[in-house]
């Protein structure tokens, strides 16, 4: 089982996989620009109660996975990281501009997924079987 976090009121674990794209999927992702990329979003995750766990890129998107608390506020922390990085990434990286079109860094959606140690499928036939030992 997997690490439980807690708070005063409550015992959680929180995964989230989230998928970041660069707009129209331009090719101007490598080592140096994720490696920053990484380092920004670690720079402002605490303030939403975020820990990067892992992180991973391909030439036009990143891969991360994260912790959350259930106070975090995913959507609000993810436009704030967003603009943050798209506005650092074009002024520390001049020769990306050359390859967005309209300045955007990021295409604006995302894909943001819910993990877990077992499927769904596991934990549906457990919360049926609640109750049921004491029939």
């Amino acid at each position: 089982m997997r690490n439980l976090q807690s708070n005063n009121h409550s015992v959680f674990s929180l995964y989230y996989h989230l998928i970041m794209v660069v707009k129209y999927r331009r090719r101007v992702i490598d080592d140096k620009i994720s490696v920053r990329l990484r380092e920004i979003f670690e720079y402002i995750a605490p303030k939403y109660s975020l820990q990067v766990e892992e992180w991973a890129h391909d030439i036009d998107h990143v891969h991360v996975m994260f912790t959350a608390q259930p106070k975090s506020e995913l959507s609000k922390f993810i436009n704030a990281y967003k603009s943050a990085s798209s506005r650092l990434i074009k002024k520390e990286f001049p020769q990306i501009r050359q390859k967005l079109w309209k300045e955007y860094f990021w295409s604006q959606s995302f894909c943001l997924l819910t993990t877990g140690g077992v499927t769904i499928e596991v934990i549906r036939k457990y919360i049926q079987s609640q109750g049921k030992r004491h029939e």
